[in-house]
């Protein structure tokens, strides 16, 4: 491969530039099939207030991709969590405790996971399988099938300081919607990158993703690290719940179900590579705002739900070939080459003859 094959693309310069480049391309077709909703800021403040869940779960998810492993068991976190949380908030009225209590939690079973993956060994995709079973009927067994309506939850500083609105709750203005968990999210994403591109444990992280055996010559701790990136994935998985329990204002024991494959799509179109060693938060973001916005978009724009996951799984595919295309030169060689060789009569030998056939 020659140097100018081999040199990064301007794009490459740029985090996520690539899947941002899909995202306002998304935004403006939506702004114009469907300009009533996307030109008005109500549906911006709607995002604030929906998508930090998803985001918090897709970052730590982006970790535990780049680390070349899998967490199957966070949605099971999300019930779990939230079932502790809301148990301690609601019965026993111990307001901040209950959330040290849904956070520790989901540091439990994500000190668990790590443990079972790091120290016996069992495949993550094996490990997080059987964790999310187990936490989730836990979290059924212990709940006894119930929901729990948090009534009055706005009335505390839980709920002001974790979901509340900075503005007049009773107002409809659209600056009064602006959520304070929007602002936690974007804090602990802020923080999370720079721990990624710019602290040793997200260097060891994407050590581990390159492989295992690299990172231990180099004097890594691989069982310290993958316990620690469990632990992480769980504590995240812990607020999300308990973010979504405040927001619902109620809990109920599947309220995490449907995170799974929206996390994991989030996290692989943003630009992560599924086999691990690469890792990007800010692509995982944006990720997250594509998913979010096609399933708006497409029902604003008047597809019926029959098109939705269509239109989302072709978009979807769109984006991570577009990503590959733009931020890896070197596949868009490999691809020219063959379409280059697809155009000869026959394939050809080493002296640029044609080989013989076989007989």
């Amino acid at each position: 491969m020659s140097d100018r094959t081999a040199r990064p693309g301007p794009f490459a310069r740029i985090e996520g530039l690539p899947i941002i480049v899909v995202f306002a391309l998304i935004l403006a077709l939506f702004m114009y099939t469907a300009p009533e909703v996307f030109l008005a800021p109500q549906i911006y403040t709607t995002l604030l207030s929906t998508a930090p869940p998803l985001i918090l779960l897709a970052v730590g998810l982006t970790f535990v991709i780049g680390a070349g492993e899998i967490d199957l068991s966070f949605p099971a976190v999300i019930a779990f969590s939230g079932f502790v949380f809301a148990v301690l908030f609601k019965e026993y009225q111990l307001g901040w405790l209950a959330v040290l209590g849904g956070l520790a939690s989901g540091v439990l079973v994500g000190v668990v996971n790590g443990l079972l993956i790091a120290r016996i060994g069992i495949p993550s995709f094996i490990a997080t399988l059987g964790t999310q079973f187990f936490w989730s009927g836990m979290a059924t067994v212990l709940s006894g099938g119930k929901s729990y309506a948090l009534r009055g939850a706005e009335e505390s500083s839980v709920w002001k300081l974790i979901v509340g609105n900075f503005g007049d709750p009773n107002s409809i203005a659209w600056q009064d919607q602006i959520s304070v968990q929007a602002v936690w999210t974007a804090l602990i994403v802020v923080f999370l990158w720079f721990v990624l591109n710019r602290h040793r444990f997200g260097e060891h992280v994407l050590f581990l993703g390159d492989s295992n055996d690299v990172a231990r010559v180099v004097g890594i701790n691989v069982e310290r690290e993958k316990i620690r990136l469990y632990t992480l994935m769980g504590t995240l998985a812990a607020i999300a719940a308990m973010m979504l329990t405040l927001e619902n204002k109620n809990y109920f024991g599947n309220q995490g179900q449907g995170y799974l494959l929206t996390a994991i799509a989030a996290v692989l179109i943003g630009g992560t590579s599924i086999f691990g060693g690469r890792a990007t938060i800010v692509g995982t973001v944006f990720g997250c705002f594509i998913i979010w916005m096609i399933e708006a978009g497409l029902v604003a724009s008047g597809l019926t739900g029959a098109w939705v996951r269509t239109v989302q799984g072709l978009i979807f595919l769109i984006a991570i070939v577009f990503y590959l295309f733009v931020e890896e030169p070197g596949r868009r060689a490999a691809f020219a080459r063959r379409l280059r060789g697809r155009g000869e009569t026959g394939p050809r030998g080493a002296a640029g003859g044609a080989l013989p056939r076989r007989s």
